[in-house]
């Protein structure tokens, strides 16, 4: 089963990324043929931000999209990376910058569409 997770808050402030995040997890450890794509936009782009440095006993989403991307795809809004001054450069490895053509194209490949 495809399934697209489109994640639009910050990273951090709420918790919709962390159990958007959790939810992509348990979708990967149940069924080890699932197809895991998330989509970052507007402020959850920051989410994938290479470096970052939380609390101790705190989540942190880069640590936590590198399992998504180990088996499945992490992709961002380059409009809105551009927008809040990010070059590929500050992004994670194994996440990549993208286009809303290829949102498209993978929202229409998909069986499930998940939205935070």
């Amino acid at each position: 089963m495809k399934t697209l997770f489109i994640l639009n808050d910050p990273p951090y402030g709420t918790e919709r990324c962390y159990n958007a995040l959790r939810l992509a997890h348990t979708l990967l450890k149940k069924e080890p043929d699932a197809e895991v794509t998330v989509f970052l936009m507007a402020d959850a782009v920051i989410a994938a931000r290479k470096g970052q440095k939380t609390p101790d006993g705190y989540y942190n989403m880069e640590r936590m999209l590198k399992r998504v991307a180990a088996k499945g795809s992490v992709l961002l809004c380059g409009t809105c990376m551009d927008a809040r001054g990010m070059t590929d450069d500050d992004v994670m490895d194994g996440a990549k910058r993208s286009t809303m053509d290829e949102l498209g194209d993978t929202t229409l490949a998909a069986d499930k569409v998940l939205v935070f």
